[in-house]
This record gives structure tokens, sequence and C-alpha cells, in this order.
């Protein structure tokens, strides 16, 4: 599961890493500590450049909106639902086999969020009572401070009850895929909790490393197959997490505090 993320790096940092040929100031994005679906984000994806003669695929950055809409689908109120896909099956379900073909992209961040539940409410959950449980956030990110490339899809999407030069039209949209959770000890723990990404939630966002980068991007790739190894999950040992406030659970909230690291869940969201 990925619902919720943080992307606070500056373009041109981007495209130090991701060595990006093409990006437009105007599509500049504020940093952004609280990222929820159907928000603008970025994204990193291999194209050629509109109206230009050379046809080779460009390394650009993009900003698309979070909430894929098929090219087929007659409205994009679906969107907001599709913020991720499945790496086991996206390359056969009908919204996403498409773009899983042709239209890649890593959708980069500084780490996600994820809720966990305390068991004793857990089982109120199972047992179906009413109360509603309170969840303690964690921040998930690679050990090393690096850029987490998530594997991502995108579309585009256009509104036929629109003119073809109204600037809404087209829209860009992407997903992001998601693995099963590693069950492997994190390679920084907190010092109370979840010792492995499994114990926080059965799914992760798909982290790409980055001799993987290329070939996803490149929309040449198709052989369906070869796509689907490099969905393979990543080495274990990368990441770290550590609690957060549970400001992060109101979507208004955004600022840096939002990752700031907890001695411990806040009280009510014991692990």
């Amino acid at each position: 599961m990925c619902g919720r993320y943080a992307s606070s790096r500056r373009p041109e940092d981007l495209a130090g890493v991701f060595e990006i040929e093409k990006w437009e100031p105007e599509e500049t994005l504020e940093p952004d500590y609280n990222v929820a679906p159907t928000k603008e984000v970025y994204a990193v994806l291999d194209r050629p450049l509109k109206d230009a003669d050379d046809r080779r695929p460009v390394r650009q950055l993009r900003k698309l909106k979070w909430g894929l809409v098929p090219s087929w689908a007659k409205t994009p109120e679906g969107g907001a639902r599709m913020i991720n896909a499945r790496a086991e099956t996206v390359h056969e379900k009908p919204s996403y086999r498409r773009a899983f073909a042709a239209r890649r992209c890593i959708v980069p961040a500084d780490g996600y969020y994820e809720w966990v539940t305390a068991k004793d409410e857990r089982d109120l959950e199972v047992e179906g009572k009413k109360k509603r449980p309170r969840k303690q956030p964690y921040f998930v990110l690679p050990a090393d401070g690096s850029v987490f490339a998530m594997a991502g899809l995108y579309e585009f999407w256009r509104d036929r009850t629109l003119p073809d030069e109204h600037p809404l039209a087209w829209w860009a949209t992407c997903s992001v895929i998601t693995t099963e959770a590693e069950t492997a000890p994190l390679a920084v723990a907190p010092a109370e909790g979840p010792r492995t990404l499994a114990d926080i939630h059965p799914r992760m966002p798909l982290m790409l490393t980055p001799d993987r980068w290329d070939a996803w991007l490149d929309p040449a790739h198709t052989d369906v197959e070869d796509l689907r190894s490099l969905l393979a999950p990543p080495p274990e040992g990368l990441m770290r997490a550590y609690p957060v406030s549970t400001a992060v659970s109101n979507v208004r909230n955004n600022g840096p505090e939002l990752l700031k690291e907890l001695e411990g869940p806040e009280e009510g969201t014991l692990f």
C-alpha cells in the first residue's frame, strides 16, 4: 500500500540523480511533506519531446496527477481509487496493462508513510467492534538517505467535453506499483515497535534500485516477462522506519515537522 508520501527534493536535485534532460520550470512543485492521492506529483519518464523532429526518448521530469485514469475511461472519477497497482498482477489488469507495456515511470520520494494498528485495537476490528482504531504512523525511507524511487505507470486521458486548445483537455496521471512488504529486519528499526516492514503493513511501494532505472523507463522495452523481472523486490536491509506524529493523518497538515522522528509511538497508539 502507498497512500501517502513525502517529496521535498528540488527539481535541480532530481535532475542530477536521474540524469534528467528536460524539465519545465513552470512545472516546479513546492516541497510536499504529505503527498496524498489526486495531488500533482513529480514523475521521471522517457518519452519523445512533443513536436520535435528527433523522436528519440528523452529523460524528463514531468508533473502528473496521482491516481491513474486509463485512456479508455469515460470519466476521470475512478482515478482517486487507482493510486496503486499490484506488482503481481499489473501486467494483466485492464486498467494497467497498456501502461505497463509502454508508459512506465519512476515516482521519486523522500519516503512513504504507513500506519500500524496496536494489536488490541486490531483485534477489535476483527471482532467487528465499532471502535475506530487509532493508528500510529511510521515514515519509511532508504537508510542511506538516497531518493526513494518508486516504480510507477502513467497514462494520458482526453476530456472529450473540452476543445483541443483547452489547457485541461488532457489529463496526465500516474499510479505507484506495490509489492509484498519485506519480512527481513530493517536496516534501522525503531527502539520499540516494528522490526520489519511487514510488521507495519503487508504491502509496500516497490523501490527500483538505480541499476534498473534505464530498463524500466525505456519505452522500447516491451517484453512483458522481462519487465516483470524488473519488479522483483529490492535487496533486503536497505530501509529504515521510525514513528512520526499522528498529525500526518490529516492531509491538511504539511511541513517538515511531519518527518520528525519520535522517541516512541504516541500515547494510545502502542504497537
